[in-house]
C-alpha cells in the first residue's frame, strides 16, 4: 500500500476522552491481524503517543498526520537460516 492511498484509508480506530486503554490496544492488535493496516484518530482534547502505541500494539508505525495515525503489523524476521550456532 503506498503513502497515497492512506489518504483513501477511512480510520477504524477513535481514540476519545478515556485515552488510549488495554481494550482498545487489543483492538488495535485484532483488527491488525485481519485488515493489515489500520488508521487511528483520535480527539484534540486527548493526550497520545503514536509510536508508545505502536509498540504496545506489537505495530510498526507508519505515517503521522495531525491527530491520526496509520499502523501496520509487524513483521517476523525470518532469515532462514537455523538460529543456533553449530
Amino acid at each position: 500500500m503506498s503513502k497515497e492511498s492512506f489518504q483513501d484509508l477511512k480510520p477504524t480506530i477513535w481514540v476519545g476522552k478515556r485515552g488510549i486503554t488495554s481494550v482498545m490496544i487489543d483492538e488495535i492488535r485484532r483488527q491488525l491481524k485481519d485488515r493489515k493496516v489500520i488508521k487511528v484518530r483520535w480527539l484534540r482534547n486527548t493526550e497520545v503517543d503514536p509510536e508508545e502505541i505502536a509498540s504496545s500494539a506489537g505495530a510498526v508505525l507508519l505515517e503521522v498526520r495531525g491527530r491520526t495515525f496509520v499502523l501496520t503489523e509487524r513483521r517476523s524476521r525470518s532469515t532462514g537460516r537455523d538460529s543456533r550456532n553449530i
